[in-house]
């Protein structure tokens, strides 16, 4: 984690370097969707049987919450925010335009590291007033070797790499996420890109939502996630960088983006 910016300043100063030479993107992946939010980086998302006139939902990280990073355990349900989102241009160079949170619809940090925005604004809304459509939120698992692209609306940067595999538990700190997914090395993602989509580059569907990295070779401390695999073996991957995945998460959707952890299929966690 902590890939939210805490400290921007100083990020900043530390990472220009790294900003300045991503791997190169595929040119059909844009900045389309993503949007920019105060220390942190997310995306307009629709599962693709949720309606136009359905409010609309910005996905990203639990660590990214306006108040704080939820405690191990906790489940947010329906929790009242008026946060606002720079939703960016296609080309990444401007925001078109802000969209405005009502709520909270979920968001936690255990087993996976995602919230979920429900937005005053709908998806038809958002298109006809900015011209900017909704990521589809794919209901499939990913698979090992995808190539991908994490779209930072934060830092307007797009980081391309692939998918190296999936981490049975990965434990950082005092948390604990299933089922992750694991960059190959020398994917750039940096502080602020917390949040960042995951885009399959082959179907421009999101995939996951990125979270995380090892960053100076410490094993299960903040900043430094280590994988602990069926037997409870543990492995540190250091500039190792990781993402959750997000399948699972239409599933728990009503029609109206609301949430539901109790329809069929639904396997996020429960308060």
């Amino acid at each position: 984690m902590i890939r939210r910016l805490v400290g921007t300043a100083i990020a900043v100063a530390a990472t220009f370097a790294l900003v300045t030479a991503p791997e190169a993107s595929a040119a059909t992946t844009t900045f389309t969707g993503a949007v920019a939010l105060s220390n942190c980086s997310g995306s307009v998302v629709k599962p693709a049987a949720t309606p136009m006139d359905a409010p609309a939902m910005v996905l990203s990280n639990g660590h990214c919450l306006e108040d704080g990073m939820p405690d191990p355990g906790q489940v947010i349900v329906g929790q009242a925010s008026n946060r606002s989102f720079d939703l960016l241009s296609p080309d990444g160079q401007s925001s078109v335009g802000t969209v405005t949170a009502t709520k909270v619809v979920y968001a936690t940090m255990t087993d996976t590291d995602i919230s979920l925005y429900q937005l005053s604004e709908t998806y038809a809304d958002i298109q006809q007033k900015y011209n900017v459509p909704p990521l589809e939120l794919v209901n499939s698992h990913p698979q090992a070797g995808t190539p991908i692209d994490v779209v930072s609306g934060y830092w307007k940067q797009i980081y391309s790499c692939s998918i190296d595999g999936f981490v049975h538990e990965l434990h950082e700190n005092n948390w604990v996420w299933k089922d992750s997914i694991r960059y190959v090395p020398g994917c750039a993602t940096i502080g602020g890109t917390s949040g960042s989509p995951v885009v399959d580059r082959n179907t421009g569907k999101v995939i996951g939502v990125n979270n995380t990295s090892n960053d100076n070779g410490e094993s299960c401390t903040l900043n430094n996630p280590c994988e602990v695999d069926e037997a409870g073996n543990t492995t540190v991957r250091p500039n190792y960088k990781y993402g959750q995945e997000t399948y699972g998460i239409p599933a728990c959707l009503t029609p109206a983006n609301e949430i539901d952890l109790n329809q069929q299929g639904c396997t996020l966690p429960k308060p």
